[in-house]
């Protein structure tokens, strides 16, 4: 059997498992089982309705699984959903130790997976704060506590700050390996989202093409429903799902014209700035059952989020270049901290380099109020 030391090794692999399924609304799991130092099986949620990770991994085991010990990202479920309960299946199993790097945070459904499986004499252990399995677990907590997609915002811009030059050209600030990133970052989320400017400016198709992996759900914020008809998002509407999310006061016949193409129209409240509500908007596509949210542009959506203290992790990408003072200002538009005491910050930062490019990024600290 494992020792405790052993734990946190066996808990990575089962993070790096849990990785690969997209499988919202349902939380990203992974699962190991391990037999004398050996590992017997693996598996991963990969969609909704499907078998939970402990059962694929106990699947895959076999008779292996019997006096092994189960890891696994997040506390088994012990309720009948559209699955069976996993506490079930690790019992039936034989399996003598579970190592759990999560508890459930589902304020709606009673876990007690763990009080379960210990009334049934199988050792448990929590690994309190394993980092791999909070970060793997985030988006889907966020979601099941608040009602609000987990959000992840990019920015990419020079040494100075800047995202365009003073004719506005911004194709390209940063370089390929940092588009491919962005990529990696499309095909891990649910949904990506962009404020009307950058729809019209930049016409972008906001696929997954670098790398592999499926295309999220496309988003536009536009508030007086300005998207062209002929822009990229809008003519391959039926091939990828394009929502966008407007004013309740909006055009009727340009709706319509979205609609008879495609895209799906949302309506919400106007803030007290006349622009869409943000926090309405979030709610809206967590109705939708978007878990995660990746935010590419602009400048005033990012700072309606920063605002509103709902960006969760930061993706930053700058470029060895300078634009200069005449150049498109940040990409963040909003009043900002007073003090850099106030200021939101990358709480442990990771830092590395693609290509030419810095790359930080990392969960988004806010001040105490």
């Amino acid at each position: 059997m494992p020792t405790p030391e052993q734990d946190p090794r066996w808990m990575d692999l089962a993070v790096a498992e849990g990785k690969k399924g997209k499988c919202s609304p349902n939380p990203r799991v992974g699962a190991v089982v391990v037999q004398n130092d050996e590992v017997v099986g693996v598996g991963y949620h990969e969609r909704a309705g499907e078998a939970h990770a402990e059962v694929v991994a106990l699947r895959a085991a076999g008779e292996a699984a019997r006096g092994a010990t189960l890891y696994c990202t997040l506390e088994p479920c012990n309720h009948y959903g559209r699955t069976p309960p996993c506490t079930d299946a690790i019992l039936a199993a034989g399996i003598r130790r579970v190592v759990i790097g999560a508890r459930d945070p589902n304020p709606h459904i009673p876990g007690k997976g763990m009080e379960r499986l210990r009334h049934e004499g199988v050792q448990v252990t929590l690994l309190h704060e394993h980092r791999g399995s909070v970060e793997l677990l985030a988006p889907w907590a966020k979601f099941i506590t608040t009602g609000l997609p987990y959000v992840s915002l990019k920015l990419a811009l020079s040494l100075d700050g800047r995202i365009a030059t003073r004719t506005g050209a911004s194709r390209w600030v940063t370089g390929e390996e940092a588009r491919i990133k962005v990529h990696e970052l499309r095909a891990e989320r649910d949904a990506v989202a962009i404020g009307i400017n950058t729809a019209i400016a930049d016409d972008p198709r906001l696929t997954v093409r670098y790398v592999p992996g499926s295309n999220p759900i496309r988003v536009v914020l536009d508030t007086q429903l300005r998207l062209p008809p002929s822009s990229k998002l809008v003519t391959t509407a039926r091939e990828v799902p394009t929502l966008v999310i407007t004013a309740l006061d909006a055009s009727s016949e340009a709706e319509e014209i979205l609609r008879r193409r495609g895209v799906e129209v949302i309506r919400v409240p106007r803030s007290s700035e006349g622009r869409v509500d943000m926090r309405a908007a979030l709610q809206a596509l967590a109705e939708q059952n978007i878990v995660s949210l990746l935010v590419e542009g602009g400048a005033e959506l990012a700072g309606s989020l920063l605002a509103l203290r709902a960006v969760d992790d930061l993706h930053a990408f700058m470029a060895p270049l300078l634009l200069g003072p005449r150049g498109r200002p940040g990409a963040v538009d909003w009043a900002g901290p007073d003090t850099p005491t106030n200021a939101p910050r990358i709480l442990r930062p990771r830092w590395e380099l693609c290509g030419d490019d810095a790359y930080v990024r990392g969960p988004l600290e806010y001040p105490s109020r």
